[in-house]
């Protein structure tokens, strides 16, 4: 949704926080699990299941993967945003995460957020 509304003209910044912020720190998206909702989501080896299944279905309909997606996002001007509360309660340090991400409280946010067209958070 990022790369599209940048794509459209909008100024777009993604706010990250709990476990979305493992997404935008470094090697985290080589650990992206899909998990079934549900009780099937319960079973044991179906988190592994469903993930490859995902990533087959993302190769055979020529989606990018995951990272060239978040590189393109980057490269297209996507601001990445990581949530200062998380960061410190996760012990997490700026050098954790890719290259380019900002680090904000949510007040730091939400201050910058109406000057957006579009603000996403994860």
């Amino acid at each position: 949704m990022g790369i599209n509304s940048v794509r459209l003209g909008y100024e777009t910044t993604i706010f990250y926080t709990f476990m979305g912020l493992n997404v935008i720190r470094k090697g985290g998206l080589e650990k992206v699990k899909f998990h079934m909702p549900g009780f099937l989501g319960a079973i044991p080896g179906m988190s592994a299941l469903a993930t490859w299944m995902m990533k087959r279905q993302i190769e055979q309909a020529n989606i990018p993967a995951l990272d060239d997606l978040l590189e393109m996002a980057q490269l297209e001007g996507v601001n990445l945003v990581a949530c200062h509360m998380t960061v410190e309660m996760m012990k997490l340090a700026p050098e954790d995460f890719i290259e380019g991400v900002e680090i904000m409280n949510a007040e730091e946010f939400l201050k910058h957020a109406p000057d957006k067209d579009l603000a996403l958070f994860t």
